[in-house]
């Protein structure tokens, strides 16, 4: 499709999404699946090469982790799945690894401060005036003049 100068509406942008949604569904599964994947036999999972790198504290530590998923979910697990789930266990462990390698500290502060507008913008409340009272106690109370009401002499 040629590019185009012409603005696109948000009432055509989303004809055109579902439009492309809809087509997708209609297409085969075929035609994502590579077909030299697809016939291939299933080949047994191997162990990573990995597992040399791995100092024998690390490889206890992957050990423990598939066994205490073995534990929490026993028959959840085909003898593939398990054997997956090895592989994945030993894969996570040297960036577990590399990421304890960092050091941190209480010192340490977060990257970001969030602070309430609410704090920033509060005004401190005015403070009382403690002078008018007390000149208005020590003063008699101002009184009207006596007028007399309409009407009467």
């Amino acid at each position: 499709m040629p590019p185009t100068d012409k603005p696109v509406s948000r009432r055509e942008f989303a004809l055109r999404a579902a439009f492309g949604a809809a087509s997708a569904t209609l297409l085969p599964l075929r035609d994502f699946v590579p077909v030299a994947n697809a016939a291939a036999p299933a080949q047994p999972p191997q162990a990573p090469g990995g597992d040399a790198k791995l100092s024998p504290q690390s490889q206890a530590e992957a050990g423990s982790r598939y066994e205490s998923i073995l534990q929490q979910y026993p028959d959840r697990f085909s003898e593939a799945q398990k054997a997956d789930l090895k592989r994945l266990s030993l894969a996570l462990q040297p960036s577990l690894d590399h990421l304890r390698e960092f050091t941190i500290s209480n010192s340490d502060l977060p990257a970001l401060y969030l602070k309430p507008l609410v704090d920033r913008d509060k005004k401190p409340a005015a403070k009382p005036a403690t002078a008018a009272p007390a000149a208005a106690k020590s003063a008699p109370p101002a009184t009207k003049p006596a007028t007399p009401a309409p009407g009467k002499p």
